[in-house]
C-alpha cells in the first residue's frame, strides 16, 4: 500500500527515457526527407533539370547542323523538337525513377503530354498576372516556372502516375 499523498508509480518506470528532441531544424528536415511525396518532388526536380539539359543539347546540335536556324519558322521547328526531346526524357525518367509507374506506357505518355500543356498554360497565366509588377524578366519567369512545376508534379502524381489500389 502506498502512503497517502504520494503519486502513483509511473507506467513507464524502469524504461529508458525517450531521446530528447533534436536542436534546430534537423528534426523537421528528417521528417520532410522521410515523406514519400517530398522525395518524389525532389526527384521530379532533378528529372526536370536533366530534361532541360537534354532540351539544350538537342537544340544546340540541331542549330549547329542547320545553319539557317535564324529564320523564325526553322527556329520554331528546332525549338519544338528539342522541347519534345526533353519532355520525352522527363516522361521516361519520371515513370521509372520518380513514380515507379507500371501503367500503360502510351496512355501515361498521353496524360503526361496533356499535363505539360496544362502546366504551360498555368505558367503563361501567372506570367501575365505578375508581369505588371515584376516586369518581363527573370523574376516573372521564375514564378511562372515554379507554378508550372507545382501543377505538373501534383497532376502527374495523382493522375498520370497514380498507383492503382
Amino acid at each position: 500500500m502506498r502512503p497517502t499523498g504520494t503519486p502513483p508509480p509511473r507506467a513507464d518506470a524502469g524504461l529508458a527515457a525517450p531521446p530528447p528532441p533534436r536542436a534546430g531544424g534537423a528534426g523537421l528536415f528528417e521528417r520532410l526527407r522521410n515523406r514519400r511525396g517530398v522525395r518524389q518532388f525532389v526527384k521530379f526536380g532533378i528529372v526536370g533539370a536533366s530534361g532541360f539539359l537534354v532540351n539544350l543539347a538537342v537544340f544546340t546540335v540541331l542549330q549547329h547542323y542547320t545553319p539557317v536556324a535564324e529564320r523564325a519558322p526553322r527556329y520554331m521547328w528546332l525549338f519544338s523538337i528539342s522541347f519534345l526531346a526533353g519532355g520525352v526524357s522527363n516522361y521516361f525518367l519520371n515513370r521509372v525513377w520518380t513514380f515507379r509507374a507500371t501503367g500503360h506506357v502510351a496512355k501515361q505518355g498521353a496524360q503526361f503530354l496533356t499535363v505539360s500543356a496544362i502546366a504551360l498554360a498555368v505558367g503563361l497565366v501567372v506570367s501575365k498576372a505578375v508581369a505588371p509588377w515584376l516586369g518581363a524578366g527573370h523574376r516573372t519567369w521564375f514564378l511562372a516556372t515554379l507554378s508550372g512545376i507545382v501543377v505538373n508534379f501534383f497532376i502527374n502524381k495523382y493522375w498520370t502516375f497514380r498507383e492503382k489500389p
